[in-house]
């Protein structure tokens, strides 16, 4: 009895070990990364959709989207460990060591860009570096420094579609790439700015200049955040004005950034915590729903 036990306890050490693992990857924000990817590979193909080639962009683009993730846990392990939302993350806790964390992320991304560089396209490996050191180089030092950290961050969050398209054609210099860059790069901003302002007591606790100087009542954060969502009205309209997607992108598009609109003049309208949150609920949407909206039509064309 006491062998099974045993065995029964190793097993549940082991799978909690393996979930640590994969918490530090930040699974939903890697699944994002994935998706924004994968249509950029799909748009980048037009109707010629090598499969093994994409299966091949997945796997590496996982591997670095990952190991970035959880080197930047392994970079804030300290200022996680002061917020109520990451306080229990594998590293604050300890029940990753810092040595463990840093080996495991380092190892994830330099297998991905192996992977990318031997496997799909040494430009798609560059984007994805590229990403990778504005992301853990730029971006998460500046988090401490200025609330522009927000624009910058937005650049690497919005290469990876770059990165799909370049894994299909090996190209950067196509303008429908850029295109996409710029709905996931527009989108980010005011997603972010909603968590930061659901979250500014956390963030300011740790030391996270989140939010815009001198902006206490939300006002200025608000109409950056809607200014955003305004322009995304016209680069989703040049996906179908340069001929890349339909008029039922055209259509629906318009009808997914109507809904997120709304939330962004309710947020400016009332800058309270139920209402940021609102917003940011509607940016989650946002973004799979156009992505929806683009693959269907994609679909729609090639029938």
């Amino acid at each position: 009895m006491n062998i099974i036990e045993n065995k029964l306890s190793i097993s549940s050490k082991l799978g909690a070990k393996l979930a640590d693992y994969y918490a530090l990857t930040k699974p939903g924000i890697t699944l994002t990364v994935l998706i924004s990817m994968i249509m950029g590979f799909i748009l980048g193909s037009q109707s010629s959709i090598d499969l093994v080639l994409l299966l091949h962009a997945i796997i590496g683009t996982y591997m670095i989207a990952a190991g970035t993730a959880a080197h930047n846990q392994f970079l804030e392990r300290g200022l996680d460990g002061l917020m109520n939302r990451t306080k229990s993350r594998p590293l604050p806790t300890q029940r990753i060591s810092a040595t463990e964390g840093r080996f495991f992320s380092l190892s994830l991304i330099f297998a991905g860009l192996a992977y990318l560089v031997f496997l799909t396209h040494p430009i798609a490996g560059l984007v994805s570096l590229t990403t990778t050191l504005i992301y853990l180089k730029a971006y998460t030092p500046l988090k401490r420094i200025s609330a522009f950290n927000i624009v910058i961050g937005a650049v690497p969050g919005a290469l990876p579609p770059v990165g799909g398209w370049a894994a299909a054609t090996g190209t950067i210099s196509d303008p429908g790439m850029w295109i996409l860059f710029g709905i996931v790069f527009l989108w980010q901003i005011p997603h972010v700015m909603a968590i930061a302002w659901v979250c500014k007591d956390d963030y300011s606790g740790a030391g996270f200049k989140m939010l815009p100087k001198h902006d206490e009542a939300g006002i200025k954060t608000a109409w950056y955040g809607l200014l955003c969502i305004l322009f995304l009205f016209g680069v989703n309209y040049a996906l179908f004005s340069l001929g890349y997607a339909s008029e039922l992108f055209a259509y629906t598009s318009a009808l997914a950034g109507i809904m997120f609109l709304f939330y962004g003049l309710k947020f400016l309208q009332n800058r309270s915590h139920q209402r940021a949150r609102a917003l940011m609920f509607a940016s989650i949407a946002y973004l799979p729903i156009i992505w929806l909206f683009l693959g269907l039509d994609i679909l729609m064309s090639n029938i």
